[in-house]
């Protein structure tokens, strides 16, 4: 599910190409919200496209800017299009931004600039200050974008100082998270996968559901570390900078089973190029400066999964429970 898709306490334009999404969310986000989001089907490599989004709400002050391709072992094999679209799309938002004055970019970075922490003595849990290595073009394109926007806010600084001006203005959060699961509490908004999902809950969901014999455990012993982090706490996390301006995969597949409520099966295969044994958080600055923490815990996440994957097999190509609707109609008064 696009985190975006939680972000709804704000007058919202969202900008989406619906590659890997559907435009049947902006529906589930007005019942549960009562308002529907601003909708341009767009890309964020069409230059032309995001110039008529700024040029129709001069009212736009703040961007979160989510869009990317995402998946690790995707971007092994066709890598160029990996840099077209994450980093050309951010160079075309940025432009954007800048000539219409929006001074404010919250970027969805990704633990992966990191690579493998284990490398270092005393980086795990991974704490801010630690030394970056990216091992996939993923990771190399989230942190070229996170250079992008440092570069660019330090130059608008520069620029209006130069002009008699502060540059106070400009800024730039960078939000280093791991991996987003779970799915909105009222059933009704999830993860909608288009084609073969690349991540652990979205994989272990088709599984519990028939459209999947099996869950492939990538490495022979299934004790790769990874920090999970609910959707919500997620989204609350980027109002936050706003404003501002750890499991194994036999432990998900556990919990995750215990949410199902039978044992799902998995098959051991070889671990993939690029995955790292242990990537897990150490939120400390982010609990100090933005007084921020999450809420939600892993077995949230699988409740919440489950009970979006069970009641919604065929994701966004059929109509959300009535009886979910009703309650998610009801808890917004």
């Amino acid at each position: 599910m696009p985190v975006g898709s939680v972000l709804a306490d704000y007058k919202v334009v969202i900008v989406d190409n619906l590659y890997n999404s559907s435009e049947e969310v902006l529906s589930r986000i007005e019942t549960i919200c009562g308002k529907r989001p601003i909708f341009y089907n767009a890309d964020i490599t069409d230059a032309k496209a995001l110039e008529q989004v700024f040029a129709d709400h001069p009212d736009i002050d703040n961007v979160i800017h989510f869009a990317a391709l995402k998946a690790v072992g995707e971007s092994g094999e066709i890598p160029l299009e990996y840099w077209r679209v994450n980093v050309g799309g951010s160079i075309a938002l940025l432009q954007a931004m800048t000539r219409h004055n929006v001074t404010n970019i919250v970027f969805s970075s990704s633990a992966t600039v990191y690579g493998d922490a284990t490398r270092f003595e005393g980086m795990i849990p991974i704490p801010e200050h630690c030394p970056l290595g990216p091992t996939n073009p993923y990771g190399d394109t989230k942190y070229a974008i996170e250079k992008l926007i440092g570069t660019h806010v330090e130059a608008q600084r520069n620029n209006a100082q130069k002009t008699g001006e502060s540059g106070a203005k400009w800024n730039g959060a960078l939000l280093r998270y791991f991996n987003p699961a779970g799915a909105h509490p009222s059933g009704i908004m999830g993860e909608d996968p288009q084609g073969i999902p690349f991540n652990l809950l979205p994989l272990l969901a088709q599984v519990a559901v028939g459209k999947r014999e099996n869950l492939l455990v990538f490495g022979d012993d299934g004790t790769a570390i990874r920090d999970y982090i609910h959707v919500i706490d997620l989204a609350q996390g980027h109002l936050k900078a706003l404003n501002y301006l750890r499991s194994t995969v036999f432990e998900m597949v556990k919990a995750f089973s215990h949410a199902v409520g039978r044992d799902l099966p998995y098959k051991v295969v070889d671990r993939r190029a690029g995955d790292v044994l242990n990537l897990t958080a150490n939120p400390a600055r982010a609990n100090e400066e933005l007084q921020w923490e999450t809420k939600l815990s892993l077995e949230d996440a699988c409740r919440d999964l489950w009970r979006w994957t069970e009641n919604n097999p065929q994701g966004y190509r059929q109509q959300a429970p009535k009886e979910f609707v009703d309650k998610a109609i009801a808890a917004r008064k």
